[in-house]
């Protein structure tokens, strides 16, 4: 009966100190922590370490739309004389459908625009486009184009963009001197 108390004793010290060793308990300094528990619960809750079972003060949700985001309807409007395939603003990707502009049809081409953050910066879109030949005999060469019709469009897109934005913030009746995109 000793042996299985000391047994089962010494199996809790060790998982006690495993887990105090995994991190689990880290002590807080009360310089970090505030003294009022409502600023404390305030505070977890923007690191995202809480939950609350009713919050009586959260709204219906905040919802982002595709309108509201300037870069989504820059792209759509520098793209607009091709067919869409697909237009996905959660997964933030833009596919165009094959498009010819000659009557022969020939020579198609395709749009992929994947939106790597909703800020309108340079980096913030990856533009592809694909290029489909056709010859006589309908023996189509499809291929990745480069070159400066991809700088062309992604410049078309930032700089609407950006006037978007502009005007956004003028609607707002917001200062634009800090914003970089001047008066």
């Amino acid at each position: 009966m000793k042996n299985k108390f000391l047994l089962y004793f010494l199996g809790l010290l060790l998982v006690l100190f495993s887990l105090n060793s995994c991190g689990i308990y880290r002590p807080v300094s009360v310089k970090d922590a505030p003294i009022d528990p409502k600023e404390r619960i305030k505070k977890n809750m923007e690191e995202g370490k809480g939950f609350r079972i009713l919050d009586r003060n959260k709204s219906s949700g905040k919802f982002d739309f595709a309108s509201s985001n300037e870069l989504w309807r820059a792209a759509l409007d520098t793209i607009d004389f091709m067919p869409l395939a697909s237009a996905n603003y959660s997964g933030g990707i833009i596919i165009t459908d094959w498009y010819s502009d000659d009557a022969s049809g020939k020579e198609s081409l395709k749009i992929t625009i994947r939106f790597l953050t909703n800020e309108i910066r340079s980096d913030a879109l990856d533009v592809k486009i694909f290029k489909k030949d056709c010859g006589t005999s309908q023996n189509c060469a499809m291929y990745e184009e480069k070159g400066n019709l991809i700088l062309e469009i992604k410049k078309s897109i930032l700089k609407k963009a950006a006037l978007y934005k502009k005007n956004k913030l003028k609607s707002k009746g917001k200062d634009l001197g800090n914003t970089g995109f001047g008066n």
